[in-house]
């Protein structure tokens, strides 16, 4: 079939453009959503930082900073990575394996770890001041962050070089003795010199501040709390040899060790971690996001353009009679998509553009994005736009164009003055096998755990909403009748409404279903998210039993725990090392590997139950320690474990573990869901100082030298409000796509009152009021309102009941007042839709 423009399509776009701008501006929309999406899920892929610490050293050799699944499916071996939550570290000995290489100058084992200082005594015994937090290495990376040296010498074991901010607040200079803390405990060091932190100082990674010491490197990885490992191993080069070229050497001195060896950008991915999230954050909302709002944009224009075809069929039927064959018909009707949906889909870029922009500094912003990531646009998103929106209007008005095409001259026109009473069998029998399938999947749902509650609950939400769209006649006609029953007491404008919604049930099926999706699915994320953050909320609430609750930035002192205990009045004291653990978990057929939170305890047992309750349902914490974990409830179902069963885990830097599960509690949403002691965590955390301290008793005042001091609820609000990425994000997806629905609920209901013109003008001519015909429209939009809701309403419940059942083993928490707002606001959206333009098209034609 050709599809070159032919003259009825331009002579259509000329004489009557109004009839395609509801079409256009669905388009348009269309390409905005998709075009976002795509620039997110680019940028996504394309992400990368700069590297800055090393960026004097050609070649970086690093741990892969991720782990891999490895699936079997039809295609061969499926590989999956999961960024580590914590550091992986190479073995300190490739540096000098790595010096060894052809074309290598040096190789420098780099080490980045925190350190904290303490009350120090200068040379001639006065007290010094606390030096604070500090960010330590090794010397010998000044080869490559560009450090010096400005007085004393470099530091041999036991001894420190200090920057002038350090030495400043430690009231230090050279030959002065200060105290320090690192993972391998505390001592006394000898200020051994005073140095300018290089450029490369500048991007320090590990926890602390601005300020620096310098160990000797022999003793570097020992007080980073990793013996025999590093951080990377910079590589420097010889003069005239390429970064390339050394690559290749060390590769080659490297081979099968496992490490792995990098150049250009890449080396930036081992100084910020957070690369690897921010790409998993950006993958998830342009990619897994993106193809639901994907599917609702198409969803939506295609439902749009349907009815402006559907608009036309007494056009169609007068140019059936007049001799228009059906190819030509079809001809007209595609080549009116060719003429309308590239410009649509070319004006929606641009701010489908800015859309992504604005997204990706919010995310920037909250910390999900590392300020050096930029967005990238290329022409990919362009034509996904352009592409897809070309399609929809394609596909959508050949399937609407279809019948009127193929019906004989004499038939159309008699059609064409009557709304047909029964929908197409095949149209029927999917829209019934959607909604079966969606209510054996809703089943299915409430049955799983866990992902596989999540994944199984995203199918019926789309399965119901393609069932409302199918079935969308049936339903008007049932909401239609229940409407007339209502409104037999309404009077002549309720009478009219009532009677205009049963004969033209097609016509409000056309308004209701952009509603429901708006509702459906705004309801769904939004509320999604109030459900889990209620549950979690609850049961951090319930489970800190403590009466003060401590936390410092850059962590605890290791002795904190003891410290507190010995405060006149204190019960007991718990320190806390929180960290995160990837548990493989299946959903969908799939095992992926889920990050988890997870808290290391300086004393499980009775004095944890003393501050904090778990709400142990199987087992005892007493039994916590080596080789022997407690993990939370939903966990153990999603994972299928139980009460002495092995839980296969990755530790915080990769290491591989299988630790017994000694206990099952029900309050891991709101706490970590899995508690270990705290000496199985050691050597495989970024930081080894503890995060946070719960006491029972005792005075507060005391407390404060060890960092803020709050108490139960205080901490609790602290911790909601750290989820705080999590419900902005749910919120932006809701606002997009219900947005999004909801501009083309009102484009639906606008393209309709206009499409209404002559019938509202005849019932003026027959003795109606004006105000009667908006009054009669006002209980139309009533009408399609309410029903949107409730139909929308049950869709979403249908979904989040199962899916949080299976999340937090409760059902959804919708709070009253947002849900209120909801339904106002789509009340008042579809009343204006419909009131403002039938006030125009019910003015004299002369004013």
């Amino acid at each position: 079939m050709s599809v070159r423009p032919n003259g009825l399509a331009r002579a259509a776009l000329r004489f009557r453009p109004a009839s395609f701008v509801g079409t256009f501006v669905a388009l348009m929309m269309s390409a905005l959503v998709v075009a976002a999406c795509g620039v997110l899920l680019e940028t996504g892929i394309r992400a990368s930082v700069p590297a800055q610490r090393y960026a004097d050293a050609p070649v970086v050799v690093a741990a892969d900073q991720s782990a891999r699944v490895v699936a079997d499916t039809v295609d061969g071996p499926e590989v999956t990575e999961f960024p580590l939550p914590g550091k992986a570290r190479v073995d300190e000995g490739l540096a000098a394996k790595a010096a060894g290489a052809p074309g290598a100058a040096a190789a420098v084992a780099d080490h980045t770890f925190p350190v904290h200082g303490f009350p120090a005594h200068g040379g001639d015994g006065t007290p010094g001041s606390a030096a604070g937090a500090l960010t330590g290495h090794g010397w010998g990376s000044h080869a490559f962050t560009g450090a010096t040296l400005f007085r004393g010498t470099a530091p041999r074991a036991g001894e420190v070089v200090l920057d002038a901010g350090a030495a400043r607040a430690a009231r230090a200079g050279v030959g002065d003795t200060v105290t320090l803390e690192t993972a391998d405990g505390r001592a006394a060091f000898r200020v051994s010199g005073l140095a300018g932190a290089g450029a490369g100082d500048a991007a320090q990674e590990g926890a602390g501040g601005g300020a620096t010491a310098w160990f000797a490197d022999a003793e570097a990885s020992v007080l980073a709390g990793h013996p025999g490992e590093a951080d990377a191993v910079a590589v420097l080069a010889r003069e005239g040899v390429g970064p390339d070229a050394l690559a290749a050497a060390v590769g080659k001195a490297l081979a099968g060790s496992g490490a792995q060896v990098l150049t250009g950008d890449d080396r930036g991915e081992v100084e910020d971690h957070g690369l690897a999230y921010a790409k998993e954050t950006l993958l998830a909302v342009g990619g897994s996001f993106g193809g639901i709002a994907t599917l609702v944009a198409v969803f939506t224009a295609a439902g749009t353009v349907a009815l402006s075809v559907g608009r036309r069929t007494r056009e169609f039927a007068l140019l059936r009679a007049v001799g228009a064959t059906p190819r030509q018909i079809r001809r007209a009707v595609a080549a009116e998509a060719l003429l309308v949906a590239p410009p649509a889909g070319l004006l929606g870029f641009l701010p489908g553009v800015g859309l992504a922009h604005w997204w990706f500094g919010q995310m920037q912003d909250r910390g999900a994005v590392p300020e050096a990531v930029g967005v990238h646009v290329s022409v990919f998103p362009l034509l996904a736009a352009v592409g897809l929106g070309l399609l929809t209007a394609l596909g959508a008005g050949w399937a609407a164009g279809r019948r009127p095409a193929r019906t004989k001259p004499g038939q159309a026109l008699a059609e064409a003055s009557v709304e047909r009473l029964r929908p197409g069998a095949v149209r029927s029998a999917l829209g019934l096998a959607a909604a079966c399938g969606g209510s054996v999947l809703a089943g299915v749902a409430a049955s799983a755990a866990g992902a596989d509650a999540a994944n199984a609950s995203l199918g019926v939400v789309m399965l119901f909403m393609l069932a409302v769209a199918l079935l969308g006649p049936v339903l008007a006609r049932l909401v239609a009748a229940l409407f007339a029953l209502l409104l037999r007491g309404g009077g002549a404008s309720a009478s009219l409404a009532a009677a205009n919604s049963r004969t033209n049930a097609r016509r409000l099926a056309s308004a209701i279903t952009p509603v429901v999706l708006a509702m459906a699915f705004a309801s769904t994320l939004v509320f999604m998210h109030t459900s889990e953050s209620h549950v979690a909320s609850q049961q951090l609430r319930d489970g800190i039993t403590a009466d003060h609750v401590v936390t410092a930035p850059a962590g605890l002192p290791a002795d904190a725990a003891e410290r507190a205990a010995r405060v006149p009045g204190v019960d007991a004291a718990v320190a806390l090392l929180d960290t995160q653990v990837l548990v493989p978990v299946r959903g969908g057929g799939e095992t992926s590997l889920q990050a988890t939170a997870v808290q290391g305890v300086s004393a499980p047992g009775e004095r944890l139950a003393r501050v904090q309750d778990l709400d142990v349902r199987e087992g005892s914490l007493d039994r916590v320690g080596p080789g022997r974990v407690a993990v939370d409830r939903t966990l153990a179902t999603a994972t299928r474990t139980g009460l002495g069963d092995r839980l296969p885990l990755r530790l915080p830097d990769g290491t591989e573990a299988a630790p017994k599960i000694v206990a099952v509690y029900g309050r891991g949403l709101g706490l970590p869901a899995v508690t270990m002691d705290r000496a199985s965590l050691e050597g495989h955390v970024r930081s080894a100082f503890d995060d946070t301290l719960l006491v029972s008793g005792g005075d507060a005042g005391p407390l404060g030298a060890l960092g803020e001091v709050t108490d139960a609820s205080g901490y609790a609000r602290a911790q909601n409000a750290d989820r705080a990425f999590g419900a902005w994000a749910n919120f932006m997806m809701a606002a997009v796509l219900g947005g999004f629905a909801a501009v083309a609920a009102v484009n639906t209901l606008v393209m309709t009152v206009l499409d209404r013109r002559r019938e509202l003008e005849t019932l003026r001519l027959v003795g109606a009021t004006r105000r009667q015909v908006l009054r009669m429209l006002g209980w139309e939009s009533l009408l399609v309102s309410a029903a949107g809701v409730f139909l929308g309403t049950a869709v979403a419940l249908v979904t989040l009941t199962p899916m949080m059942r299976g999340l937090t083993g409760e059902s959804p928490y919708v709070p009253p007042l947002l849900y209120t707002a909801f339904a106002a606001t789509t009340a008042i959206l579809t009343l204006a839709a419909a009131t403002l333009p039938a006030r125009a098209a019910l003015r004299p034609r002369g004013s």
